[in-house]
């Protein structure tokens, strides 16, 4: 019998390889599809969420912009740029 150990351990490196792909997108700042499946659905809790930030970042002006230019609610732009900004930095 053959022995396959080479071609197993080549086939283990190539699903690590392909399961980082899908996993990981191209652009870590993209939204998750799971973010955008819970902020789709029209009965999603929601909480508030009150943090104080500077005011030389102009967050607020920023979101209206946002919104403006979008259409995203103001929650939904806050949502999508926390979450995409945290799973970014944990991977």
């Amino acid at each position: 019998m053959p022995d396959l150990t080479h071609h197993a351990h080549q086939l283990r490196e190539l699903a690590d390889l392909l399961e980082a792909q899908t996993s990981h997108p191209q652009d870590p700042y993209s939204p998750h599809p799971d973010t955008l499946e819970i902020l789709s659905g029209r009965h999603t809790n929601r909480g508030q969420l009150n943090y104080a930030v500077p005011d030389a970042l102009q967050l607020q002006r920023r979101i209206r912009r946002y919104n403006a230019d979008s259409g995203i609610p103001h929650g939904d732009i806050v949502a999508l740029a926390l979450d995409t900004y945290l799973r970014a930095k944990s991977s």
